[in-house]
């Protein structure tokens, strides 16, 4: 994603960023991207591909990824959807063995300051793309 006067993105690979998803729109700025600023303090830089055993663990945790919230623009997830994640939610779902698969072209450098990229690697999707 290119904003005015930054250098592009990169994707933790040294690539340019690639999109996430825009079905349904994803990323802090909500620009389908997991970019990330200053102001996003929970580092929404994980390019995750949601499962059904994810989405009930982080309901469980209190953050229900799956119920439709209109007044927020949000649809609600259903397992396949790609969904920008927090770097350090992404890494508690790891330490607690219900992390689901990552796009590395679509996951922001700045999740390697929480996740190291063994991790992250370590749930590469099959497809990456």
């Amino acid at each position: 994603m290119r904003h005015p006067g930054r250098a592009p993105s990169r994707n933790v690979r040294g690539e340019a960023l690639q999109p996430c998803s825009t079905d349904p729109m994803t990323g802090f700025f909500r620009d389908g991207c997991c970019d990330t600023g200053p102001m996003d303090s929970g580092s929404h830089t994980v390019c995750a591909v949601m499962t059904a055993e994810f989405l009930a663990h982080s309901k469980y945790l209190g953050n229900d990824l799956s119920t439709p919230r209109p007044e927020f623009r949000f649809p609600g997830l259903k397992p396949g959807d790609r969904w920008c994640l927090c770097a350090s939610r992404f890494l508690q779902a790891h330490e607690e063995g219900v992390a689901p698969d990552v796009h590395l072209e679509a996951t922001h450098e700045r999740a390697l300051d929480v996740v190291p990229l063994a991790v992250l690697e370590a749930y590469a999707a099959t497809t990456d793309g």
